[in-house]
């Protein structure tokens, strides 16, 4: 499969969630995203506001994750931080599940948070990442189903902060259980063409990548 620049652009989160950014790198970020016409930023909630007004009349969202990277705040927590990046101006929340949650079989627990932060969305996508790398197969179907039945838009691979990022499998398996009901977004560990290419051949219908613009550069026109 060959995916034409502009068309893999329009595919990409531009991503920059490292906790030493600093304000010049999300400008530059936001500049980068406007130039290649990346689909959206994604960033942690302190800098929403900035990025929503550097990149107002654009076609390029603020993408913010909530609950991020470990997962472990209170539901109460992650529906605050999506109140206030909604407000703030973000257009797609990317939100971490409760992992331990899950993996102590609380299963309930976690359908109940990803519903109510989909709820407090409203028209907001809000993508559900899992963090594959800490889950077995049949965690990551039942999550994929949670996403279904609670409004989710998008089923998503990773933190990049985990043991381990997206993989071709991981992506196939998800794609496989959301069907045709949700997008899946590969994150964590993408950072050539090819990965990126793989990763959308297996059922990815968005990236997450920091090296979004390497990507790009080996990208046919």
């Amino acid at each position: 499969m060959d995916i034409k620049r502009q068309e893999l652009a329009r595919m990409i989160d531009h991503t920059l969630l490292r906790p030493y950014a600093s304000e010049d790198d999300i400008r530059i970020l936001c500049q980068e995203a406007k130039e290649n016409n990346f689909y959206a930023v994604s960033v942690n909630p302190t800098w929403t506001k900035l990025c929503a007004q550097l990149l107002k009349d654009t076609p390029v969202k603020v993408d913010v994750c909530v609950g991020f990277p470990l997962g472990a705040t209170t539901a109460h927590i992650k529906v605050a931080e999506t109140a206030e990046a909604i407000k703030n101006g973000a257009q797609e929340i990317d939100m971490v599940i409760n992992i331990g949650a899950l993996k102590s079989g609380y299963t309930a627990y976690v359908e109940k948070e990803i519903a109510i932060v989909v709820k407090t969305a409203g028209n907001i996508p809000v993508k559900v990442i899992l963090e594959t790398s800490y889950l077995s197969n049949d965690e990551k179907v039942a999550v994929c189903e949670m996403a279904i039945r609670t409004g989710a838009k998008f089923v998503k691979t990773s933190t990049g902060y985990g043991t381990q990022g997206a993989t071709v499998e991981d992506v196939q398996l998800l794609r496989k259980a959301v069907g045709k009901f949700l997008g899946v977004k590969a994150a964590g560990g993408i950072r050539t063409y090819g990965e990126a290419v793989a990763m959308i051949e297996a059922g990815a219908n968005r990236i997450g990548t920091s090296t979004s613009l390497d990507i790009l550069q080996d990208a046919p026109l």
